[in-house]
């Protein structure tokens, strides 16, 4: 959504967003360039659409609690006067736009990115996704347009199935500007992380259960040479700090935490390749995907049944598929790599340029102001 508004006003259509804090915000929004209150109109900078974060009380079941999510859209529609609403779910605060009285006759695009996963690993979401759904169904069927973001998440979504008539998919997408080369101080923080041998081994994600950065530790624990950064914060951290100890890899696994968008980019731009070692589709798309393949680096990927991983890398091209939750597998995926590194210059460029023919995001901007005005015609005109 960062990238996508800006591309999107630059093609003339007028955008904002009501979204959730990350973090436990105050009660005025903040927007690139200053605040402004949610219930006061302020002009945002040319090309610069205003952004309100709604404070949070904290999460249930991966879900932000925000109670007063629902009387910011009121007021915010109220005032910004919106001619459509696009809802990226699955998110439940996108369910009060079918009950407030002045979003409900509102038309609606809805942005699949998952769905609910009924998970092996945490039971607790199927109870819960029985009340969900009846919701979820609601909103899908009111909606003028779903967009599913990958061919293979489409085909295998179940929830989505009633809906395929008006399901079309348009991919992810990242503009490179946002993700600049680092310049020479963030490069040097990020070369600091890694050692003079072996092979650099970047991961990037929340330390929670369907990421399967334990398989890729138990695979490391395999290879004579390689180093991992970890980048991410989550409530897996305990047990993958007990893991690392218990797999004698306190030197060759540095779990570094968040870290700030140039130290980030430096260590894309710098790692030999990128591993997403996910166990489950919850997993969907995998958007780091996209800012390695951005900085020509090769991705080592699970091929999960039913998501886009699998799509957006291509097997043998642009890095390598693996059979998720197998560490020898994924070892010997490495493995090759880190022997190869004429392989791994190759399919990094090859990345790079997938990543601009697919992914780039002023051609996902463009397919997406098309659907706007699909939905909104002939009533509006954008």
């Amino acid at each position: 959504m960062g990238d996508l508004l800006p591309a999107l006003e630059q093609l003339g259509v007028r955008t904002a967003a009501l979204v959730h804090s990350h973090a436990h915000a105050p009660v005025h929004a903040r927007r690139r360039g200053g605040e402004i209150h949610p219930f006061r109109a302020a002009p945002a900078a040319p090309g610069t659409p205003p952004v309100w974060r709604t404070p949070c009380l904290g999460r249930l079941l991966y879900t932000p609690v925000s109670p007063r999510f629902p009387l910011w859209l009121h007021a915010i529609c109220k005032e910004w006067q919106p001619d459509l609403l696009h809802i990226h779910m699955p998110n439940p605060s996108g369910f009060w736009a079918m009950l407030l009285p002045r979003t409900r006759r509102l038309p609606r695009v809805v942005h699949w990115h998952a769905d609910v996963v009924a998970s092996r690993l945490d039971r607790r979401l199927v109870p819960a996704y029985r009340l969900y759904r009846p919701f979820e169904q609601r909103l899908l069927a009111g909606s003028r347009r779903i967009i599913a973001t990958s061919p293979p998440y489409l085909a295998a979504s179940e929830p989505l199935a009633p809906w395929r008539s008006k399901c079309e998919i348009v991919p992810l997408g990242l503009d490179p500007a946002t993700l600049p080369d680092p310049d020479p101080t963030a490069r040097r923080r990020a070369d600091s992380f890694w050692p003079e041998r072996g092979l650099k081994i970047l991961a990037v994600g929340r330390l929670t259960y369907y990421k399967g950065y334990e398989v890729l530790f138990h695979a490391l624990a395999t290879l004579p040479e390689g180093h991992l950064c970890l980048v991410g914060e989550g409530e897996g951290r305990a047990g993958l700090e007990k893991l690392r100890s218990a797999l004698h890899l306190e030197k060759r696994v540095t779990l570094l935490g968040p870290q700030p968008a140039a130290v980030r980019n430096g260590l894309l731009a710098s790692c030999d390749l990128l591993c997403l070692p996910s166990i489950e589709r919850t997993e969907a798309f995998g958007l780091v995907l996209l800012e390695a393949m951005r900085y020509g680096r090769p991705v080592i990927a699970s091929d999960l049944a039913g998501s886009g991983v699998g799509w957006v890398v291509q097997d043998d091209r642009t890095g390598r598929l693996v059979k998720p939750g197998d560490p020898d597998g994924l070892a010997a995926a490495l493995r090759l790599l880190a022997d190869n590194p004429e392989q791994r210059r190759a399919m990094g460029q090859a990345g790079a340029a997938r990543f601009h023919e697919h992914f780039h995001i002023h051609q996902v901007a463009r397919r997406i102001k098309t659907i706007y005005g699909d939905v909104i015609a002939p009533t509006g005109d954008l």
